[in-house]
């Protein structure tokens, strides 16, 4: 048997059978996979080190049972990279950055979208379809096409080129729906209750979600099964945020992890979507904006779990920062000429937060900070600026190379 027993309500702790839907019929609160950790109680470092070198090391911990198969393209076990070059720059010594742009589709996405496929197929569904911001299209239509399902994706009809086009390429049916992502999530909630499909991010989200906590359980491992002092994370709807808070409290419950203090956990968005950003420093509600930034992969101004981000933020003694568009490419940029990290505009606004708390103070310089980067910048290329600033064009000649570069 799976070790997931059941869904729990987060608000009312209403518990229903493992099933496609994410909502709690009583109070409308959002389900998640409820595990007996009893039946883990054996697993070890020695255990999952053991494992595949991909996200289902970890399957004890992911909702599928263990006679299925998992639907994989080699997803996780992604760099953790000493940013030295970087940290040097921010006045941090002992700074990590977890490089998601080496999964497959070249996002994060393809941890979660592995779990969705997986959980659908092995019960029973033929059809994957969600709706996206561009980078989830990418990894649903891959990996639908690799369970040998059909597929359908919903996106903004102003989406990246790119985005577009590397999503097309495993031939899915692309929907493009005149709207923002908050526009493009309420069509597909109504043809969820339509049509009998596992909607990755809707009625299956609950397992689909599980799959984010892969990102800090390697991060653990990597650290040498050890938690950083901090974690940056982007900001969207805030679902991966939640569950990288949940697999902290897995790993130290599950004793896989050296005993210490827990990390903050702090959230950045972009200035121009930053509905969480605001609800955190105003102390109010967070209220629904309209997104207007080049971070589109961020860009959902109703975030779904925006609440719970505050209260995580909060409680860990984390914080929710912005970051200019100015800033996020000005970040890409800096990553790019010291890490030798090419990071979508999602990454620009993760280190764009990086750069103005370090500036602001927040460390000390000794403490380790892990920011994660959850999208390569093949991705929105449309927003680099020109570069022609590093180029020279010159006759085949050493003396027109030594003109354009004097003083070698």
């Amino acid at each position: 048997m799976p070790a997931i027993k059941s869904l729990i309500c987060r608000e009312c702790q209403n518990e229903v059978e493992e099933q496609a839907t994410h909502v709690c019929d009583l109070c409308f609160g959002p389900l998640e996979a409820r595990y007996d950790y009893g039946q883990v109680a054996g697993i070890s470092r020695e255990s999952i080190e053991a494992g595949p070198n991909s996200i289902w090391r970890y399957r004890d911990l992911l909702p599928l049972a263990p006679g299925d198969a998992p639907v994989t393209l080699g997803e996780g076990m992604t760099p953790l990279v000493h940013a030295e070059r970087l940290g040097a720059e921010l006045g941090l010594s002992n700074l990590y950055l977890k490089n998601d742009t080496m999964n497959p589709t070249n996002s994060f996405k393809d941890r979660v979208v592995s779990v969705a496929v997986s959980w659908a197929r092995a019960h029973g569904f033929d059809t994957m379809a969600c709706a996206s911001t561009g980078n989830l299209a990418n990894s649903v239509a891959a990996y639908s096409a690799r369970a040998g399902m059909r597929c359908f994706v919903f996106i903004p009809a102003n989406l990246e080129v790119s985005k577009v086009l590397t999503t097309s390429v495993f031939a899915p049916n692309v929907v493009a729906v005149e709207g923002n992502y908050d526009e493009v999530n309420r069509l597909c909630s109504e043809l969820a209750d339509t049509y009998s499909w596992a909607f990755a991010n809707i009625n299956v989200r609950p397992f689909y979600a599980e799959g984010s906590k892969t990102l800090t359980f390697e991060t653990a491992e990597q650290l040498g099964w050890r938690l950083p002092d901090e974690i940056v994370v982007p900001i969207a709807s805030g679902c991966q945020f939640v569950k990288h808070n949940k697999a902290i409290q897995e790993l130290i419950e599950l004793e896989l992890v050296d005993p210490g203090p827990y990390p903050r956990l702090t959230g950045a968005q972009a200035l121009n979507c930053s509905p969480v950003a605001t609800a955190f420093k105003e102390g109010t509600s967070v209220r629904p904006v309209k997104p207007d930034t080049i971070a589109k992969s961020l860009a959902i101004g109703n975030p779904s779990d925006g609440k719970y981000v505050i209260n995580i933020a909060t409680g860990t003694g984390g914080v929710v920062e912005t970051a200019t568009e100015a800033e996020i490419v000005e970040s890409i940029e800096l990553l790019a000429g010291t890490e030798g990290i090419f990071a979508e505009t999602a990454g620009g606004v993760t280190i764009g937060v990086l750069r103005k708390l370090a500036a602001a103070g927040r460390w000390k310089g000794d403490e380790t900070v892990v920011a994660y980067i959850t999208g390569h910048g093949f991705k929105t290329i449309e927003v680099i600026p020109d570069l022609e600033r590093h180029r020279r064009t010159i006759k085949p000649s050493v003396r027109a190379f030594e003109d354009a570069f004097p003083g070698l």
